[in-house]
């Protein structure tokens, strides 16, 4: 009997030692897909391709840096840089309307999908509407009779008189003709690409249309976090700045306030956050935001959001367009209100309107422009020189991208961004 009873208790173990052994290798694939290893090294390549057009646009890479996506002459395209041809466009629907066609697009920080927003015209852009009011009620009072005089001189007589009435009447009201301007039809998109050696078609697959877009909107940045599956992008037009979210359930809500205008911002991809540079009026502050709950992190009125990478918020000090100190603060599940900031580096790197900020994969901070990249790492700045006509920085702060115009075309470089030593 006991030695039954050891079989059965043996084998028992075995199968929970099995089981947590597969529970614990699904649990990390499904991390894998939902959370990419932030230990992982960003891919990096040496190659070199001639796209035709010489007015390349918004130029992007994608993580495996053998896609670039950009815009040339109103026509959103993606070129593969491994078969160096044209695998994807989509033009506008009207070549003369700039406010028209792909808006905005950014690829996904761990697969071959890019995401894009798409305007079209609206074929009714303003309806007529017959508008019913309520009936109106109007109260039409009684005269009120004169008192009646006693006849004696009882003093226990009372004066009889009528209480006045009031009648209630409904006055009908005639309708009324409204014309009401409706929004652009604007829709997202999600286009998945193969792998750059195979030659499947990407898959362009329609996601939703946004109702609340308004007729020649222009979407300034767009930010995924993949922690929530959320998007955030801020939509400007001549009067108006809005900060809205798509969330997971494909629910879009605005998240900005009445005159606030925003210049930068991040999404954690640890725990969803969104962080913004919030102006109102000449009051600047770095605001995080979860949900519609705000979190002052910077009151500083010369502080910048610079990104986000690995548990680490990067904050920026400008003074005299110079960015003259990073700071960081831990990107935390619980917010509160003016956490301490630590000092990481003081220096000076300049930070004109036209200089990009992101931080690297390795958490280096690299800022530059299309002459020179400032590349500060572990508080030491190093610079590299950039011979392109145009330079892009991937966003893992991995490539370089050069861009040389070649007559009709562009001669497009990739290398590895590293400071000489």
């Amino acid at each position: 009997m006991k030695k039954k009873l050891r079989i059965i208790l043996v084998w028992t173990l075995v199968s929970l030692v099995l089981q947590y052994g597969a529970y614990s290798y699904l649990n990390n694939q499904v991390q894998k897909v939902m959370a990419p290893s932030e230990k992982s090294e960003p891919v990096t390549l040496q190659l070199k391709a001639t796209i035709p057009g010489s007015d390349l646009k918004n130029i992007q890479v994608s993580y495996a840096k053998d896609y670039l996506a950009y815009t040339e002459n109103g026509t959103f395209k993606i070129f593969n840089l491994i078969n160096k041809k044209v695998v994807f466009e989509k033009k506008s629907p009207s070549p003369n309307d700039k406010t028209l066609g792909v808006l905005t697009y950014q690829w996904l920080p761990d697969r071959n999908t890019l995401l894009y927003f798409y305007a079209k015209k609206n074929p009714n852009p303003v309806t007529s509407v017959t508008v019913y009011p309520p009936k109106t009620t109007v109260k039409t009072p009684i005269p009120t009779p004169t008192p009646v005089e006693p006849k004696t001189e009882d003093p226990n007589q009372k004066i009889v008189t009528e209480v006045p009435k009031v009648v209630f009447k409904e006055v009908p009201v005639e309708p009324r003709i409204e014309k009401r301007i409706n929004p652009q039809i604007t829709e997202l998109y999600s286009l998945e690409l193969p792998n750059s050696d195979e030659s499947t078609a990407p898959t362009d697959n329609f996601d939703q249309t946004i109702d609340n877009f308004s007729a020649g909107g222009k979407i300034e940045d767009l930010v995924v976090s993949t922690f929530t599956n959320s998007m955030y992008f801020t939509v400007k037009n001549e009067s108006t700045e809005l900060l809205m979210q798509i969330d997971i359930m494909k629910h879009v809500r605005t998240l900005s306030k009445s005159g606030e205008s925003i210049d930068n911002m991040v999404a954690s991809e640890r725990n969803g956050t969104l962080y913004i540079d919030s102006k109102m009026g000449t009051t600047r502050q770095v605001i995080a935001l979860d949900g519609t709950n705000r979190h002052i992190i910077s009151k500083n009125n010369n502080d910048r959001i610079l990104g986000i990478r690995a548990g680490k918020i990067y904050i920026g000090e400008i003074q005299n367009n110079e960015l003259v100190k990073i700071k960081t603060t831990p990107d935390l599940p619980e917010l509160t209100n003016n956490p301490s900031l630590k000092t990481e580096w003081k220096g000076s790197i300049p930070f004109g309107n036209n200089v990009r900020t992101l931080i690297g994969a390795k958490g280096q901070m690299v800022v530059y422009n299309h002459q020179t990249a400032y590349i500060v790492t572990d508080g030491q700045l190093a610079e590299v020189q950039l011979h392109g006509d145009e330079n892009y920085v991937s966003v893992d702060g991995a490539e370089l991208i050069q861009l040389t115009k070649e007559g009709t075309s562009t001669l497009v470089e990739l290398q590895p961004l590293k400071p000489k030593s």
